[in-house]
């Protein structure tokens, strides 16, 4: 085979780098990676463009298996396609160079203070507090990187006295490394970090922040990440 056929058979990276290269498609992209589904109205306002062209742009994205549709009645709506695309997504935006303008105020730069320092990013625990917690569980033996992160058999036994399951026989990997676009370094994803992040809202040691994806961690959730993983008030308080 000729290095014209090799690359004419291989996979089509090009096809999916493309759907991203919009700043409009690649903006509805980091908005759907808080978990939730949208509807186009709401992703035009978003990007502040006309709903015609984010409806182009967002069947583009289904085509293109990034999102997946789910209507409701007359409503329809759209979402990523499943952990895969957020963990692609958020992997690529740590490799992005910065190109936000510096905070014009004060309000703005507490924002981006807020959600750089604990935020979900689709279904687990991103920013400096969910990279804290992955170092936290990699230093009391809960992972290993033996053979890339991988939970232990102590790691399965203190999510078993938390109360968590981790429910097995699905088709994503039980636990996964995802590069944290604001720390430059991996924090926990896969189902174990998807069903932790779940229990951390249900138990009350984190609650959202307004509509965006920023988190704060309670009181009571620093007490129990403190008696769990040794993790200290101060790492897990938000810097004003």
């Amino acid at each position: 085979m000729d290095t014209q056929r090799a690359h004419v058979a291989g996979p089509d990276l090009a096809t999916v780098a493309k759907l991203l290269a919009d700043g409009t498609r690649a903006g509805f992209c980091l908005a759907l990676l808080d978990g939730r589904a949208w509807t186009a109205t709401e992703l035009a306002r978003h990007g502040r463009v006309a709903p015609s062209t984010a409806t182009e742009h967002l069947h583009a994205l289904v085509r293109g298996n990034l999102l997946a549709e789910e209507r409701q009645g007359r409503h329809r709506y759209v979402r990523l396609a499943g952990p895969h695309v957020a963990e692609l997504i958020e992997g690529l935006t740590a490799m992005a160079p910065e190109r936000a303008p510096a905070p014009r105020s004060l309000s703005a730069a507490g924002r981006r203070r807020t959600l750089a320092h604990a935020r979900t990013c689709y279904d687990h625990l991103a920013g400096t507090v969910g990279v804290d917690i992955t170092d936290a569980m990699l230093e009391r033996g809960l992972l290993d990187l033996e053979h890339g992160l991988g939970l232990t058999s102590a790691g399965a036994i203190w999510l078993e006295d938390l109360g968590i399951t981790v429910t097995a026989g699905t088709r994503r990997p039980s636990v996964r490394s995802c590069l944290d676009w604001t720390e430059r370094r991996p924090h926990l994803a896969g189902a174990v970090g998807a069903v932790l992040c779940r229990h951390a809202f249900d138990a009350g040691w984190v609650t959202p922040i307004g509509t965006t994806r920023a988190v704060a961690v309670t009181a009571l959730g620093r007490r129990a990440l403190h008696r769990h993983l040794g993790l200290s008030s101060e790492l897990l308080l938000a810097k004003k």
